[in-house]
């Protein structure tokens, strides 16, 4: 099987081109492949298929063979595979995923002949407040700035859908945070039916944030684009925050933007190409 690692910030992805490729049983070939020490290595994996839908479909698996509803970092790099790979010519293209259609705006053209895709701009569709949406347990309508007790300690929570269920906690400082511990603690907390993603963020000023991820099914990870989208929204919810924010991971920087005309999120940042391999 012929594969290509990407990653967008440091979030790393294997893809696999399914339109000449053949992929079985994907839930176990995502846990061997992604094994940082026994396989290629990644935080999941991602099958690019044909749609009748849109101009490709993404199909998406968290290092643990869990399938993922939507990955913002990993959605950028398969438009910058598509393109640079010839599958396509359009530098604005759909993407079928399993939270819905995506539009991709392919950015920073380099190099010769039609160049190579530097980096993507996304339409990540708008956020979905409700909690019993996201979903998450509260007896509101909203949860937003809810305390939850975790492991005997009580934090504060607010609760966002990207496609995909985040809750956010706002920290001083996040650097030091035991992840390891909390991160677990709170993916399969009883408050979040199918488990939940968590961004622990640090509020630098109201255009810039400081985020740390525990990915479910993955663990922590050095970025995650929909998760810097749900981090985006919770700091408008809860006033800390513009509309109009820089997103700092351990990866590297994300723009977002949640446009009030319309109340769709944009994420935009890089797209790398890493190597090519055959398992």
């Amino acid at each position: 099987m012929r594969f290509s690692k990407m990653q967008g910030t440091g979030n790393d992805y294997i893809y696999v081109n399914c339109l000449e490729e053949t992929v079985l049983e994907p839930e176990r070939k995502a846990k061997e492949l992604s094994d940082r020490h026994f396989g290629v290595g990644a935080d999941g994996l991602i099958l690019i298929r044909p749609s009748g839908r849109a101009d490709f479909a993404m199909e998406m698996y968290n290092a643990d063979g869990s399938p993922g509803e939507m990955c913002g970092n990993g959605i950028r790099c398969l438009g910058k595979y598509v393109y640079d790979r010839g599958l396509t010519d359009r530098t604005e293209l759909t993407v079928e995923t399993r939270s819905g259609i995506r539009t991709l705006k392919l950015l920073g053209l380099e190099g010769p002949g039609r160049g190579q895709v530097r980096a993507v701009g996304v339409n990540m569709g708008k956020p979905v407040l409700e909690a019993d949406q996201v979903p998450a347990i509260s007896e509101h309508t909203y949860m937003v700035d809810e305390p939850v007790c975790v492991n005997g300690d009580v934090y504060r929570m607010t609760a966002v859908s990207m496609g995909n269920p985040h809750v956010i906690l706002f920290r001083r400082h996040i650097r030091g945070l035991d992840l390891e511990h909390l991160g677990p603690a709170i993916e399969y907390h009883g408050r979040f039916p199918r488990r939940v993603n968590a961004e622990f963020v640090q509020v630098e000023d109201r255009g810039t944030i400081r985020v740390r991820v525990w990915e479910r099914g993955s663990g922590e990870t050095l970025s995650c684009g929909t998760g810097a989208c749900a981090a985006a929204v919770a700091g408008v919810l809860n006033d800390l925050t513009d509309r109009d924010v820089t997103v700092k991971l351990i990866g590297g920087d994300l723009s977002v933007q949640w446009r009030d005309d319309t109340g769709e999120i944009w994420l935009t940042g890089p797209a790398v190409h890493v190597f090519d391999g055959e398992i």
